[in-house]
């Protein structure tokens, strides 16, 4: 594992960190402008991300996420852990509801296709997202709530 990638896992695993989670946002979202969206701090700890565009389900506007994601073949799996956060993420409520998102990748912009994963599909789906992110494990410990999987299909 690469070193920036260590120390963003070590970096992750505080168990103090959620509470900052609404700083990392804005930090992250001011390297991304002053980047171009070229640059993100998933970027800068090594680690294999998407953005997500999607309709919000209530209002209709289209959101725009960046999250860890890891590749499966062509397909990208995410995970709504909200650092283990009791409260899911409100991008999980808007791709459950959508029929149709847009991934960015490496600045290129493709439709997709979002599927819920449960059952041995989740499992098999959570040990590739682990393989890069261990404090998956830890995060789901915090939690009561199951952390939703999904599978993301280009188009």
């Amino acid at each position: 594992m690469k070193v920036r990638r260590r120390l963003a896992v070590k970096i992750g695993s505080i168990p103090w960190m959620p509470r900052f989670l609404p700083q990392i946002v804005v930090s992250d979202n001011a390297i991304q402008a002053v980047t171009g969206q070229r640059l993100s701090l998933l970027d800068i700890a090594d680690l294999p991300n998407i953005t997500i565009k999607v309709p919000g389900r209530k209002s209709g506007v289209v959101r725009t996420t960046q999250l860890l994601a890891v590749p499966d073949g062509p397909d990208w799996l995410i995970a709504g852990s909200y650092f283990g956060s009791p409260k899911m993420p409100a991008w999980v409520y808007n791709v459950r509801a959508a029929d149709e998102i847009e991934i960015v990748v490496h600045g290129e912009t493709t439709a997709a296709t979002a599927t819920e994963l449960t059952a041995g599909e989740r499992t098999a789906a959570w040990q590739t997202l682990r393989a890069v992110w261990p404090n998956f494990d830890l995060y789901e410990r915090r939690t009561d709530r199951t952390i939703p999987v999904f599978r993301l299909r280009p188009r």
